[in-house]
């Protein structure tokens, strides 16, 4: 059975669920940034998932990568799967701006997070929840 680990539960803000992933909202405002968890039972890491699964993993990474990249004029998108903190398979997805806090760094171990405010978070939400609804973003989706 799909169990969100504790530390991701403790650093993100769910936003929704896609066919294969729960996608999160990393609760740092200094980058918008999507954690994508496939919804699979002790899987740490890409291999461990069906090809079928693996294949969903990337479209919906794809998927949402573009819909970052267009919604925040991203000059960079950062995908990574890590897994040395949280064992549990979660995909990370950073927009990377120029002039962001850590730039060019990695944004891993950077100083400290700054939570969304309610009003961020709202703002950041209903940005989101739009985008992924949108015609591009199922276009993307359908389209791999």
């Amino acid at each position: 059975m799909f169990e969100l680990d504790q530390r991701l539960r403790n650093d993100t803000l769910v936003v929704g669920d896609l066919a294969l992933c729960r996608v999160l909202l990393m609760n740092d405002s200094r980058y918008p940034w999507l954690i994508l968890v496939p919804k699979v039972a002790a899987v740490s890491e890409v291999f461990e998932l069906t090809i079928e699964q693996q294949q969903c993993l990337w479209q919906e990474t794809t998927a949402v990568s573009v819909v970052l990249k267009q919604l925040f004029q991203a000059d960079k998108i950062n995908i990574a799967t890590l897994g040395n903190v949280v064992k549990q398979l979660h995909m990370h997805i950073v927009v990377r701006m120029q002039d962001d806090a850590t730039w060019p760094a990695p944004v891993w171990g950077q100083g400290v997070a700054q939570p969304y405010t309610a009003q961020e978070l709202q703002q950041f939400s209903t940005k989101l929840q739009a985008a992924l609804q949108s015609p591009e973003f199922i276009a993307a989706k359908v389209s791999l």
